[in-house]
């Protein structure tokens, strides 16, 4: 294949570092944050120590020239997202705000007692609690798309709970836990023909799919920086400018205003309207640098590198005798959840990690998952395109070797 994946490793130096004495580290947590390339470190080192100048306010130049280049990393992630206008790209503080955002504000504007909202058993609890919360307030109703054990969403299911109360569908693009890649564009379609409003919740998402919000028609999309190569307390909300125009402030302050007096405030455009006091621009600046990195190499290109590492660990892990795997989707980004017979999956964990090993154990933020599966817990293994073949076979020999420890 075409992809270079060791130049794309090489700009990741901690890949090379030994996480414990004479253990290399292999680094296989990538749902829950990814490594940063160099060029996203140099240019969080040179806007902090050259050109910290606070945005939108000051006409010196080291602020003029933050401006610029925050207002720039909005237009790098306009033409990723391919939204239709700059208006439509809010800069947050990550997934979780974007999701919080547009249930407070989106909830006051069209939520009303007795009124529906959906999401999926697939959600991370970040798409779930926001939606439970506006439930409470508003005397709404919360209903739930189950899915099967093969990790796929049951959408006939998803046809029977819309109906003329179903005001908002919440649902995520990759499931953390399982990696199934939901079929979002049917849900969409789905959920508009329904009349309703549609979130997509693109954290695991962004980084390994193609993500057009015009051609997906999604009211909103939300995603985190830190999973896609950058800088961790950034994030996106975008939305059709539209309906983001009809919405209510979700936060107040500086910079989100027009004029302020004691008998009434007026609001600034957008997206300023949702990006109140001193946003975390040096970040975001570095956000930008991020996208730019993925642009330049493709998704299409990264993925079928990652596709192809998933199918060989796949490969490799199925000969381990005792092995569950939890969600075997037809569409999946890498992610490999799975337990071992006998072994409790903190221990394993914990001793992964001795080998150094980096993998997530535990609930993985979806309680609602391992209650389906009717387990305490899990251990995931999710990849990137800078993982490679060799760090997959030291793995299948570690399981092997503390399996046998636990015989």
């Amino acid at each position: 294949m075409s992809f270079d994946f060791q130049e794309f490793r090489s700009h990741f130096p901690i890949l090379y570092q030994d996480i414990h004495p004479k253990k290399k580290l292999v680094y296989f947590d990538n749902a829950a944050t990814t490594q940063k390339p160099i060029s996203v470190a140099q240019k969080l080192d040179h806007y902090m120590m050259k050109v910290n100048g606070n945005i939108h306010r000051g006409t010196h130049k080291m602020a003029a020239d933050a401006t610029k280049a925050y207002e720039d990393a909005r237009d790098i992630v306009v033409n990723f997202m391919n939204a239709s206008s700059r208006e439509e790209v809010i800069f947050t503080k990550g997934t979780t705000e974007s999701i919080n955002l547009v249930a407070f504000s989106l909830g006051e504007l069209c939520i009303n007692q007795g009124d529906e909202i959906i999401v999926s058993e697939l959600e991370h609890h970040a798409n779930i609690v926001p939606w439970q919360m506006l439930c409470q307030r508003k005397g709404a109703v919360l209903r739930v798309i189950p899915f099967s054990d093969k990790g796929e969403l049951d959408l006939d299911a998803f046809a029977s709970l819309l109906n003329e109360k179903t005001k908002i569908v919440a649902v995520n693009h990759a499931s953390n836990a399982l990696g199934t890649i939901n079929p979002i564009s049917e849900i969409i379609r789905m959920g508009h023909e329904n009349g309703a409003y549609v979130l997509i919740d693109g954290a695991q998402g962004i980084a390994h799919c193609e993500v057009d919000v015009q051609k997906l028609d999604c009211d909103f999309y939300a995603f985190s920086g830190h999973k896609i190569y950058g800088p961790t307390g950034t994030g996106v909300l975008y939305g059709k400018k539209e309906i983001l125009d009809k919405m209510p402030p979700f936060m107040t302050g500086g910079e989100m205003i027009d004029t302020v007096t004691f008998g009434e405030t007026t609001f600034n455009v957008l997206p300023y309207k949702f990006e109140p006091g001193t946003p975390n621009y040096i970040d975001v600046i570095a956000l930008g640098e991020a996208v730019s990195f993925v642009a330049k190499y493709g998704k299409p290109a990264l993925f079928e590198w990652e596709h192809e590492l998933y199918c060989y660990a796949m490969s490799k892990l199925r000969q381990i005798e005792g092995m569950r795997f939890f969600g075997e989707a037809d569409n999946k980004v890498g992610i490999i959840s799975f337990a071992i017979d006998g072994i409790h999956h903190f221990d394993l964990g914990t001793l992964l990690d001795q080998l150094g090993f980096a993998v997530r154990t535990g609930r993985l933020c979806v309680d609602p998952i391992m209650d389906h599966y009717k387990v305490q817990g899990m251990t995931r293994v999710s990849l990137s395109p800078y993982n490679t073949k060799e760090e997959i076979d030291q793995f299948y020999n570690a399981l092997l070797r503390l399996q046998q420890m636990f015989l």
